[in-house]
């Protein structure tokens, strides 16, 4: 290995390890406080308050074949909890679907 090869190659290594350092606190493009809303999230679930995103993808899966793009906890204006679901219908339509963390009822989407 040539010099400059192996100081390219430790730089490298450097900056993976301080990529999280230098980013921490930072917000990201999820969100500033993303991180912070899995663990409210996780800890709403591990409660019993909101049931598990899983069961919530598998009634979505059943009426609408496709796959996930995205999910995440949101309250409505009226205070209820509810899951925001963005998913990819088999025939390529995206679809937001609103689910009440609750009870699972889908409230929106088609």
């Amino acid at each position: 290995m040539s010099r400059s090869l192996s100081i390219a190659a430790i730089a490298s290594v450097i900056a993976l390890v301080a990529a999280p350092a230098a980013f921490a606190g930072q917000p990201d493009s999820l969100g500033a406080d993303w991180r912070r809303q899995q663990g409210e999230a996780r800890a709403k679930v591990k409660a019993g308050s909101v049931m598990p995103l899983e069961r919530v993808v598998a009634e979505i899966r059943r009426r609408q074949p496709g796959r996930l793009l995205d999910a995440g906890l949101e309250t409505d204006p009226d205070g209820r909890t509810v899951y925001r679901v963005r998913w990819a219908a088999a025939d390529g339509r995206r679809v937001d679907f609103r689910v009440d963390a609750t009870s699972g009822a889908v409230l929106s989407g088609r």
